[in-house]
């Protein structure tokens, strides 16, 4: 048996009562992505409460993506430092902190201040909740498990919406975040009384040049994209370019120096197992995309269409809902067969989405705008459990944490990337259409603009998956002993 199996035949000796720490993971995390997007649906009124523009509002978004992209690379880093039982005390005790914080804020800056508090918290979370699930299942189990989790983490912000519309209709703003609390602190109960300390804590050297650097790197990255959609200038503005140009820097020296030291703080060699460098591409891929759909798909249908939001709701949730439920089928199919054929049919079914996608038009149907969003919905789902699963099947146990680590980094950027895209082709491709009307001036034109940006960024987002294909069918099951045999 080589190492990674006596490894993981060690693990499975120790007895964890898997549904109770699972449900502690899930349920925490299930609120903490269901407040992330519940309060976007709020951020009309919040303007108009704190007097504060567009742009300053957008920083409740901004700000959230900001720290998670900051601190998600140094989970991998915790996860070595502190036990299994410490990081998630932590990260919920931060989560209430955040929560409640947001919850009896009377202005926009103590609401801000929450928000980044619950982001700090689920910076930690996600992280712990992968690298838990790697250790304590087998390898022939993690498919199923990983594939829940999916449906949890895809249900949340997909009724997110919907949920909030109700909440803040009938009770205000305020209760997303007071309905949220008594359900984080059980989660804490339920955590203080089942979860084990399951990985073993080596406290490597801290190296604060990695550290000062990652935050440069990741963050000025993370920055730099979100605020494409911001102001006039674009990506031309200072406040897209400075930042763009020392997370770049500053991430090229954090590569660099990770590589020189013998206790990096994000080892990078994970990517070195190709099945682990092929799926974190693959979830590249997939969060870009799913970005992309979230911002796309909505403008179109309330500012090119003219719906109202609840209805442009109703059209997209039959996708999210569908995917959260072949979530742990797709899990099961990948225990079974593995990803050989599920993640490129996947992208087949993507690519066919969106061919259909960039067609649409102000007469296309509803209910085809429905189908092709599930379609593209099922796909997504087939490429990124499999994906996610496989690659980090590939690793031994001590790249666990920072595999994790890496996968998650991946996804912020990844999905602050996919919104300044969007944003800035829907923007270029409404002038262009713009320019080209014999009568710029006709009101009619605004929505026929904003159609043929949506047009333009769907146009993208097929080159991204058509990209990916080929990609796809490198992919190959990752043979991993067995520990129970």
């Amino acid at each position: 048996m080589n190492v990674k199996g006596a490894e993981d035949l060690q693990n499975s000796k120790k007895h964890y009562q898997t549904t109770p720490i699972m449900a502690a993971f899930l349920l925490s995390g299930f609120v903490g992505l269901f407040s992330e997007t519940a309060l976007n649906v709020a951020l009309s009124s919040l303007m108009d409460l704190f007097q504060i523009s567009a742009s300053m509002a957008q920083w409740l978004t901004t700000g959230y993506l900001l720290t998670l992209g900051i601190l998600v690379p140094l989970s991998g880093l915790l996860l070595q430092w502190f036990s299994t039982r410490q990081l998630f005390v932590f990260s919920l005790s931060l989560s209430i902190a955040g929560t409640l914080i947001a919850a009896l804020a009377t202005g926009f800056e103590v609401l801000l201040i929450g928000r980044i508090i619950q982001a700090a918290s689920m910076a930690v979370l996600v992280p712990l909740m992968f690298n838990t699930i790697l250790i304590i299942f087998p390898p022939e189990k993690r498919g199923g498990v990983i594939g829940i989790l999916g449906l949890v983490l895809v249900v949340a912000p997909a009724t997110g919406p919907t949920l909030s519309g109700i909440i803040i209709g009938s009770l205000g703003w305020q209760w997303i975040f007071w309905l949220s609390l008594p359900v984080i602190g059980f989660c804490l109960l339920l955590g203080l009384r089942f979860i084990q300390n399951v990985s073993t804590i080596s406290k490597p050297k801290i190296d604060l040049f990695s550290l000062i650097v990652s935050t440069v790197g990741f963050g000025g990255i993370v920055f730099a994209f979100s605020g494409v959609g911001e102001g006039e200038g674009g990506w031309g503005s200072a406040e897209v370019i400075y930042p763009m140009i020392a997370g770049v820097l500053a991430l090229l020296v954090f590569v660099w120096r990770q590589n020189r030291i013998k206790q990096p703080m994000l080892n990078l060699r994970a990517l070195k197992y190709p099945m682990f460098s092929i799926g974190t591409l693959m979830l590249f891929v997939c969060m870009l995309l799913i970005l992309t759909a979230m911002v796309v798909l909505p403008m179109y249908l309330i500012k090119g269409l003219g719906l109202d939001a609840l209805t442009a709701g109703l059209i997209l949730l039959p996708g999210g809902i569908l995917q959260a439920i072949m979530s742990p089928v797709m899990g099961k199919m990948f225990d079974k067969f593995g990803p050989r054929w599920i993640v490129p049919l996947g992208l087949i079914v993507i690519s066919a989405a969106l061919f259909f996608l960039k067609g649409i038009s102000e007469s296309t149907p509803l209910i085809l705008i429905m189908i092709m969003h599930t379609g593209l919905m099922v796909g997504i789902c087939a490429v990124w459990m499999p994906s996610q699963t496989n690659g980090l099947n590939q690793l031994p146990l001590e790249l666990y944490p920072h595999g994790s680590a890496i996968m998650n980094t991946i996804q912020q950027i990844a999905g602050a990337i996919g919104t300044a895209i969007a944003i800035s082709l829907i923007t270029v491709g409404s002038h262009a259409f713009i320019e080209k009307a014999s009568d710029p001036t006709d009101p009619v034109n605004d929505s026929l603009a904003l159609i043929a940006g949506v047009q333009t960024s769907f146009v993208f987002a097929l080159a991204v998956a058509l990209v990916g294909l080929p990609l796809a069918f490198f992919i190959k099951r990752v043979q991993v002993d067995n520990p129970s045999a």
